[in-house]
């Protein structure tokens, strides 16, 4: 297993980032989550698929992991900018496609919403309301995001009714951090998408998805195997 550690510059600070060296493609962006997510965090999921030929990378963003910082000096927004600042500095070809697992799902969406994105895998995903958008993490973004239904008037769904590439949603059964509704309303506005999928994964919690799948080699193996036909356009 070869992994490539690489620093990008971003805004006064140098994300921390790495490249999962694919066999046979080289083409994923990862984006973690919010809370105490960083890209180690994700070692399963994306180890199991360089085992597979397939590499991908992923950064810490700005108040995770090994980057640091101070949380308050970023938000949603920011996130996406890093991410693409990471991608130019990448050694990722084309086509793209790109992995979000809860807020950074949001991230994902909004780069396929701002370029050519092959396709998308989004993992517990949450959406966020336009307004909270560019507001510094901090007590003003959770007061607009703890709003009842806050994520109700999301741009998300217009940008994956533009989205013509493969979507895949994996949604937890038991996720208490974000309802099925939103997953269910994703899957219902992509339909454009060349192909479209809502995985729920029995018996899963937001922050133990691909752990205890590992518990069941073959439940495992059956939802990689079905990441792996949407990267690859149904080719495993």
């Amino acid at each position: 297993m070869t992994i490539h550690d690489f620093d990008v510059p971003f805004d006064g600070h140098t994300l921390k980032a790495d490249h999962y060296v694919g066999r046979d493609s080289n083409r994923i962006l990862y984006l973690h989550g919010a809370g105490a997510s960083t890209r180690k965090g994700h070692h399963l999921l994306r180890g199991a698929l360089q085992q597979r030929g397939l590499g991908s990378v992923c950064f810490d963003a700005i108040g995770h992991g090994d980057t640091g910082g101070v949380l308050a000096q970023s938000s949603v927004a920011s996130r996406t900018r890093q991410a693409q600042a990471v991608l130019a500095a990448s050694p990722l070809q084309g086509p793209l496609v790109v992995f979000g697992a809860s807020m950074g799902a949001y991230n994902a969406i909004r780069l396929a919403g701002q370029q050519k994105v092959d396709a998308l895998v989004l993992i517990v995903p949450g959406v966020f309301t336009p307004a909270a958008y560019e507001v510094p993490f901090g007590p003003e973004f959770s007061a607009v995001i703890r709003r009842e239904r806050s994520w109700d008037d999301s741009d998300a769904w217009d940008i994956l009714a533009r989205f013509e590439g493969r979507l895949l949603i994996i949604h937890a059964e038991h996720d208490a951090v974000i309802p099925l509704e939103i997953s269910d309303r994703l899957f219902g506005a992509a339909t454009g998408a060349q192909s479209r999928q809502l995985h729920i994964v029995q018996g899963a919690a937001h922050n133990h998805l691909w752990s205890l799948l590992e518990q069941t080699p073959a439940d495992f193996d059956a939802a990689i195997d079905m990441v792996l036909q949407t990267v690859n356009g149904g080719r495993q």
